[in-house]
């Protein structure tokens, strides 16, 4: 069995900007007035922050708040940045320029079209030389992700930086690839210290869709089904089980302290 304890969090969905508001929610239903209606993570400049897609706003907005609840030094995190498709808008725009007249691709958009952009604007932006990751396994990419960093963890890591992201699906790729709204959650795992703790085991068998509050609010995005553990975490509850394959689920147990 894989452990570990959770020593900060983030989140980001449309309405709700924080964990604070997210918590707030799940557990009361009220949501913020005037909610900000984009990311806008400190660790780029403002220029940088203009430019970058949805997909990097997010990704980087959830891990410096995961990183400040934990009170950690980001440069010093190896990180998991977990997404079932990355940027779907680029990759729209790129396929659909690519059909049409290939010589006019952006750079700057082919640059932030690669799935690890969010991992390379986060070592950049935090002069961060330790390991990074990207993983996509389609429904299942948070869990393998959360797997991903418990093994780092178990093996060599004091700590793991984990973040969850996707983003609305447009363009000809929306009728095959169903997301929609800004979806990003963080995590920082250690192997010790004060926060829940978790431990996760594979199981034989499809884990339920989520059913709380966090789940049933976003469960149109890609990335929806890390939010069972998210709802668990908002409520004090002992266990998630999350989508990890075909057949396979991440039985996770939470002792909170």
């Amino acid at each position: 069995m894989l452990s570990a304890t959770i020593a900060g969090v983030g989140y980001w969905s449309d309405g709700l900007p924080d964990w604070a508001a997210a918590r707030t929610f799940a557990t009361g239903g009220a949501l913020p007035q005037d909610p900000a209606t984009r990311p806008a993570p400190q660790l780029l400049a403002p220029n940088e922050r203009r430019r970058a897609p949805p997909s990097v706003l997010v990704a980087l907005e959830v891990a410096l708040a995961a990183c400040r609840d934990a009170a950690r030094d980001p440069a010093m995190l190896p990180s998991v940045f977990a997404s079932t498709h990355g940027d779907l808008g680029i990759m729209d725009y790129m396929c659909e320029t690519l059909a049409r007249a290939p010589t006019e691709i952006s750079p700057t958009k082919f640059h932030n079209s690669v799935h690890n952009a969010a991992a390379g604007y986060w070592t950049i932006g935090s002069g961060c030389m330790r390991t990074t990751t990207a993983i996509s396994a389609y429904r299942a990419t948070f869990a393998q992700g959360l797997l991903e960093a418990l093994v780092q963890l178990a093996t060599d890591a004091e700590a793991v930086l984990l973040v969850g992201y996707d983003t609305t699906a447009s363009g000809l790729l929306s009728t095959t690839t169903r997301s929609e709204g800004l979806l990003g959650a963080a995590l920082v795992l250690a192997r010790e210290g004060a926060g829940p703790r978790l431990s996760a085991r594979l199981h034989d068998g499809d884990a339920p869709a989520g059913s709380g509050p966090l789940a049933l609010r976003a469960q149109a995005n890609a990335m929806a089904p890390m939010l069972p553990l998210f709802d668990a975490l908002a409520a004090g509850a002992h266990d998630a089980m999350l989508h990890a394959g075909p057949g396979r689920s991440l039985v996770l147990d939470i002792a909170h302290g």
